[in-house]
C-alpha cells in the first residue's frame, strides 16, 4: 500500500537532499578541473534493482536523471558491507558510456539487506588511450579509448584493492588527478550510505523500502499527465551531424515520435548504420537507456518544470533500436564521442515535440563547440599538463514567449563556465578573448540564445588540443514557427593571418608556441517570424555587439543609422521585403535544404533498408560506396525515390559474392 501523501513529500525532500549532499560532498573534494569547475559529475540514489530514485539539482551533470545501474550491479556476484564497486566500460552493463566516465556504486546494508545503493560518477580528463583526454572521432575501435575496466570491488569490505587500483593508473596520462576524483567519488558513496541510515532510523525501514517505489510511481504519474495533454499523432523529424568520421559523409538520427494517450514510442529505424568512428551511443538495446532518454526528460521539465526528476518518467517511453546502428552498436565499435550524438539526440527529440507544442517548446539548442582538453608542458617548471578548459557550448532555442538563453542553456546548461584566471593556471595558455559570438543566434520573432567563443595562445611546442564534439561547421540548428536556423561553429588557427586555417570539425590538432586558436559554437535556432522582431531588441542586440548592422538590416528588415532605430526606414525595409511564410514548420537552413534535395526522405527509406541487409561490419563501407554513387550522378539523372539507392546496392552486392548469401537471406 502506498505510503500517504505527506511522509511521500517529506521524503521525497529528504531523498533529494541526500543526493545533493552526495554531489557537495563530491564537488568540495575533486582534483580536475572538468569536475570542480565544469561539474561533469553526477550523484545518486538507487534502488537495489538499480532504478535512480533520487538525483541533485543543484550540482552536477542534469542529464542522468533515467540511469540505470541495473545490469551493472548483477555482475558482481556478492556483495558485503564496505564494497564499492566501479567500471568505466561501455560494453559491461551499459552503465557507463564512454571509457572516460567512471561510475561508481555502494551497497547499503541495513540488518543484513540491502536497501539501497549510493552511486555516481565523474569524467575523467583522461583515461590513456590513442589521444590524449582519450577522445576523438578518428578513432574506431573501442580498444583505442582508453583502459577499459569492467564492473569490479575498488573496496572490499572497506579495504582498498589496490590492484584494481594500480592497472587503473598506471594507464592514465594524469595519475593523480584520476586517483584525487576516484577519492572524491569514494567520499560522495560514502556520504551517501550515511544519509539512508539516517532516513531509515527516522521513517522506518518499511516506509523506506516503500517510499523508493512511490517516488518512482509518483515521477511516472507526473510525465503520464504531461504527455496527454499532448495531441496524439506520428511526429517523423531528423537532424544531422556533419560527418560520420573524418571527412566522411553526413551521418543522420531518424526519430519517429509516436504519442498515444499518456504513452510514447520512440523508433529510430532510419537512423545510420553503426560507424567507423567514435559517434556511436552505446544502448545495448535497452528501450529506456539514459542515453535515449535524457532529450524525453528536458521535454518533459520544459512542459512543466514542476516534474519529480528520476527513472520513473523514463517508463512512460519505449524505442526501437534497430541492432547494428548509430543507436544500437556492437562490440567493438568505438563510442568515445557519443557526446556529440547525444547532444544532437536531445536536439532531435525537442524537435520532433516541438510540432505537438509550438507554443511551450523551443528552437534547436546550440551546439557545435567542443569540450576542450590541453597537453603541454609547464615552460617554467617542466611540468607536464594534461588539463580540460572552457566547455564551449551555446544558448538555447528561440520560445513563444522569450529569446533563447545566451551562451549557455537548453541540454548544455548543466556543463558550468570555467572562469578565465583557472583555464590559464591549470591549462598553461593565455586567453585572449572569451565571450559571445556575434550574429551567431537564429533570427526570429525571439531569436535563438547566442553562441560563445574563446580566443587563446599556445607556448610550448607540441601542445596538443583535443576539441571533441565540433560539429555544426555543414548543418546548423533549426529554427522552428517561420524562425530561423542558428549560425554555423567556427574552428580557427591562427585566424587573421597569412598562417590562417579552418580546422572544419577537426577535433585533435598540434599547436606550436605563439600559436592562437580560435573556436566557437553555432548559435540556436529562432521562434518565429523575425520581422515580427521587435526593432528596439535588435537595436540593443546591436548596441550590446551581439549583432553587426549589417546584420540588422538583412535579417530583420531593421534600419540603424547613428545609434538608432529608423522607423519609416525599417517599415519600408520590412514591407519592401516581406514574402510568404517558409513551407513546412523547420527552417533547416541552406546547407541542410539544398544536402535534402538529393537526399530525400525516400532515398534515406531505401538506404536504411538495404543496409540492414547486410552483416554488420559491412554497413558502413557500403554506405559510403552508395554515397559516393549518387554524388557523382549528374542532377538531372537523380530520381530522389530511392530507385537509385537500390541500383547502387544491388551492384555493390553483385560486385561482391560473399554479400549475395546474406541479401538474399534477408
Amino acid at each position: 500500500m502506498a505510503i500517504d501523501k505527506v511522509t511521500l513529500e517529506i521524503l521525497k525532500n529528504h531523498t533529494r537532499a541526500a543526493a545533493e549532499s552526495m554531489a557537495f560532498t563530491l564537488y568540495r573534494t575533486a582534483h580536475s578541473t572538468f569536475v570542480k569547475e565544469t561539474e561533469d559529475f553526477t550523484t545518486g540514489l538507487v534502488t537495489p534493482d538499480g532504478e535512480t530514485f533520487a538525483t541533485p539539482t543543484e550540482l552536477g551533470a542534469t542529464w542522468f536523471v533515467n540511469l540505470n545501474y541495473g545490469r551493472a550491479i548483477k555482475m558482481i556476484e556478492d556483495y558485503e558491507p564496505g564494497d564499492i564497486c566501479m567500471t568505466n566500460d561501455p560494453y559491461s552493463g551499459f552503465v557507463c558510456t564512454h571509457s572516460p566516465d567512471m561510475h561508481i556504486w555502494k551497497p547499503i546494508f541495513y540488518e543484513g539487506e540491502i536497501v539501497a545503493f549510493s552511486v555516481g560518477h565523474i569524467h575523467n580528463t583522461d583515461v590513456g588511450g590513442a589521444v590524449p583526454a582519450s577522445l576523438s572521432r578518428t578513432l574506431t575501435e573501442v580498444y583505442q579509448e582508453g583502459i577499459r575496466i569492467p564492473p569490479a570491488k575498488i573496496m572490499q569490505e572497506g579495504e582498498l584493492n589496490k590492484q584494481v587500483l594500480d592497472i587503473f593508473l598506471a594507464n592514465v596520462r594524469a595519475p593523480d588527478q584520476n586517483w584525487g576524483d576516484l577519492k572524491a567519488q569514494i567520499a560522495a558513496c560514502n556520504t551517501g550510505e550515511r544519509k539512508v541510515l539516517e532516513m531509515i532510523e527516522r521513517f522506518g525501514i518499511d516506509i523506506f523500502r516503500e517510499g523508493m517505489d512511490d517516488l518512482l510511481d509518483y515521477a511516472e504519474a507526473q510525465a503520464r499527465r504531461i504527455i496527454s495533454d499532448l495531441p496524439d499523432g506520428r511526429y517523423p523529424f531528423a537532424d544531422f551531424m556533419d560527418e560520420d568520421a573524418v571527412g566522411g559523409w553526413p551521418c543522420r538520427l531518424m526519430l519517429a515520435l509516436i504519442i498515444e494517450g499518456d504513452s510514447l514510442v520512440f523508433d529510430f529505424t532510419g537512423s545510420d548504420p553503426q560507424l567507423e568512428s567514435s559517434l556511436n551511443m552505446p544502448t545495448g538495446g535497452d528501450e529506456r537507456h539514459t542515453l535515449l532518454m535524457t532529450g524525453l526528460t528536458y521535454v518533459l521539465y520544459s512542459l512543466d518544470p514542476s516534474l519529480y526528476l528520476n527513472a520513473g518518467i523514463a517508463r512512460v517511453c519505449r524505442c526501437i533500436l534497430p541492432s547494428g546502428t548509430i543507436m544500437n552498436p556492437v562490440f567493438p565499435a568505438a563510442v568515445g564521442m557519443r557526446t556529440l550524438s547525444c547532444s544532437r539526440l536531445q536536439g532531435l527529440i525537442i524537435g520532433a515535440f516541438a510540432p505537438a507544442a509550438p507554443d511551450r517548446l523551443a528552437g534547436a539548442p546550440a551546439s557545435g563547440g567542443p569540450i576542450m582538453n590541453v597537453n603541454t608542458i609547464d615552460n617554467r617548471t617542466g611540468r607536464r599538463i594534461m588539463a580540460a578548459i572552457n566547455p564551449m557550448t551555446g544558448g538555447g532555442g528561440g520560445r513563444a514567449v522569450a529569446d533563447g538563453m545566451d551562451g549557455s542553456g537548453a541540454n548544455q546548461g548543466f556543463l558550468k563556465n570555467t572562469p578565465v584566471e583557472v583555464n590559464e593556471v591549470e591549462a598553461g595558455i593565455k586567453v585572449l578573448r572569451y565571450g559571445l559570438a556575434q550574429n551567431s543566434a537564429g533570427p526570429g520573432q525571439h531569436r535563438g540564445g547566442l553562441g560563445t567563443e574563446m580566443v587563446f595562445q599556445a607556448f610550448s611546442p607540441n601542445t596538443k588540443v583535443t576539441a571533441r564534439n565540433r560539429d555544426r561547421t555543414r548543418f546548423t540548428g533549426w529554427g522552428i514557427a517561420e524562425g530561423l536556423a542558428g549560425g554555423a561553429s567556427k574552428f580557427l588557427l591562427n585566424p587573421g593571418t597569412n598562417q590562417e586555417v579552418n580546422l572544419g570539425n577537426t577535433d585533435i590538432l598540434t599547436m606550436g608556441p605563439g600559436d592562437i586558436l580560435h573556436v566557437s559554437s553555432g548559435g540556436a535556432g529562432g521562434w518565429g517570424d523575425p520581422f515580427k522582431r521587435d526593432p528596439a531588441a535588435v537595436l540593443l542586440d546591436v548596441q550590446r555587439g551581439w549583432a553587426t548592422l549589417d546584420h540588422a538590416r538583412e535579417t530583420y528588415g531593421v534600419v540603424i543609422i547613428d545609434g538608432a532605430v529608423d522607423l519609416a526606414a525599417t517599415e519600408t525595409e520590412r514591407a519592401a521585403r516581406a514574402c510568404a511564410p517558409a513551407e513546412g514548420f523547420y527552417d533547416l537552413g541552406p546547407e541542410r535544404t539544398a544536402f535534402e534535395k538529393v537526399w530525400t526522405d525516400a532515398n534515406y527509406e531505401a538506404l536504411t533498408e538495404q543496409l540492414a541487409m547486410l552483416p554488420v561490419h559491412w554497413r558502413y563501407y557500403a554506405k559510403h560506396r552508395i554515397f559516393a554513387a549518387i554524388d557523382a550522378m549528374p542532377a538531372d539523372a537523380r530520381t530522389g525515390d530511392g530507385s537509385d539507392v537500390r541500383q547502387v546496392f544491388d551492384a555493390i552486392v553483385e560486385e561482391f559474392p560473399e554479400l549475395r548469401a546474406a541479401a538474399a537471406g534477408l
